[in-house]
């Protein structure tokens, strides 16, 4: 494996992705920075697809962490970032993928802005097929990913709120922008991919943690 003690951790949780966690983790092991600068952490939390005959094809490049059973994307992730060891982490969505500069860019903005406490970049929201459908300003409409973070920041906040199954970037976020800022990186990066199968297409779900939500920040963690 790599170093022990990598300059950036990427976290990537994953249930049931067989179709794309192999254009992911192949987009982030074509970067255009040294292997040994960084790390990939996968949570299979629990799928019961082909996904981890998937990433038995990846043994050797990534960590992979395999829960036993379905604990949900948060407390996947906060098992992913509690096993980094690096001094910036970064969330990468299973059924997305990257530019090959994505980890280059984002980590020497923080590198040369010692004083900057997360870096977000913009984002080209891809179909299916990932075929380019627009690009999107990271500030104006922020997802959860593609964002940067100081590791300790991270830690310091209590990282990611498991009883959120849905909403959980809406909550993180929340939290960390009530002390620290996450600055914009005016270059698209990040693919962001849409489709039928995205968790965010549970509308029941989505409305029910959205109230959960509410309940704990008030209404103006909507329009943070």
């Amino acid at each position: 494996m790599k170093s022990n003690h990598p300059k950036i951790s990427i976290i990537v949780a994953v249930y049931n992705q067989e179709k794309f966690i192999g254009r992911c983790l192949r987009s982030l092991l074509n970067q255009s920075i040294s292997s040994s600068e960084y790390e990939i952490i996968v949570v299979d939390d629990g799928s019961t697809d082909l996904t981890p005959y998937a990433l038995d094809l990846f043994h050797g490049s990534i960590t992979a962490i395999t829960n036993p059973r379905n604990l949900g994307l948060p407390a996947a992730l906060n098992i992913g970032i509690r096993r980094a060891s690096s001094k910036y982490i970064i969330r990468v969505d299973s059924d997305d993928f990257v530019n090959s500069n994505f980890l280059n860019f984002l980590a020497t903005y923080l590198d040369l802005n010692p004083n900057s406490h997360a870096v977000a970049c913009d984002y080209l929201l891809v179909n299916d097929t990932g075929d380019w459908i627009k690009r999107v300003n990271c500030a104006e409409d922020p997802i959860a990913c593609g964002i940067m973070f100081r590791s300790k920041h991270l830690f310091e906040i209590g990282l990611y709120d498991e009883n959120f199954r849905y909403h959980e970037d809406k909550d993180l976020r929340f939290r960390f922008e009530k002390k620290y800022v996450v600055d914009r990186l005016n270059i698209p990066l990040y693919r962001y991919r849409r489709h039928a199968d995205n968790i965010t297409n549970d509308v029941e779900e989505m409305n029910f943690h959205k109230k959960q939500l509410i309940n704990k920040h008030g209404h103006q963690v909507l329009n943070s």
